[in-house]
């Protein structure tokens, strides 16, 4: 095994695969923050009918496979959307795989949210409502600020297992980290080494945000300080 000759021979692959993983994980953690918040701030109204598309979303999301969702999204619905007659109508892999992890972080994110609205002691909303705070207002001002700190380790998990869940988009041809190596692997039959790599290479993006996830905690106050 030489791992020097095969590092020095993927490594503009992995870097490649790299800013393809990088680049899908940010933008669909990007729009998932607002899809688990709207879904939360849905689900927690006291209209009936969004606490329905709220439970809905988030029972369907959680009820089925990653990646069953990824085929859905990147050739379910465009099928389906071209038996209506819009022929043109299709999604790229780049799209598909970026809808389909912020739909399912959204998902996670929003009972996250939830959780941490749930934590607040109740008599805070009395509180600011006393004051003559309108109840939106106090959510805004009072209530979301503190869930949001208490939600950070959540997050910070989810972002986490987002970025690895990104892997499993190489299934419909995303050219992101582990595709590159599958790619190599192809050419020169050297799995453990490749592999190897692969992970090593996620194991140090995934100490990074651990290390930014961390940071901000303690920025923010919340947990243990240094």
């Amino acid at each position: 095994m030489n791992f020097y000759k095969v590092f020095t021979d993927i490594y503009p692959m992995l870097f490649e695969g790299l800013a393809v993983t990088l680049k899908v994980s940010l933008l669909s953690l990007f729009i998932a923050l607002f899809l688990g918040f709207f879904s939360c701030i849905m689900g927690i109204s006291t209209i009936k009918p969004l606490q329905w598309v709220s439970r809905l979303y988030i029972w369907i999301i959680r009820g089925t496979p990653f990646i069953v969702q990824l085929f859905i999204i990147k050739y379910g619905i465009p099928q389906l959307i071209k038996g209506m007659g819009y022929t043109d109508f299709n999604f790229t892999i780049f799209q598909a795989a970026v809808a389909t992890l912020a739909l399912n972080a959204g998902a996670y994110m929003s009972e996250i949210f939830r959780g941490g609205i749930q934590a607040i002691d109740p008599g805070q909303m009395e509180a600011a409502r006393s004051l003559g705070l309108p109840k939106s207002r106090a959510m805004l001002k009072v209530i979301l600020p503190q869930a949001f700190k208490i939600s950070i380790p959540a997050l910070g998990n989810q972002f986490i297992i987002t970025l690895k869940d990104s892997s499993l988009a190489q299934v419909i041809g995303l050219q992101e980290l582990v595709y590159q190596g599958k790619i190599y692997v192809g050419r020169t039959f050297k799995s453990f080494e490749t592999y190897l790599l692969v992970g090593f290479v996620y194991l140090i993006i995934i100490t990074v945000l651990s290390y930014i996830i961390k940071q901000t905690e303690r920025k923010m106050n919340y947990g243990k300080k240094s």
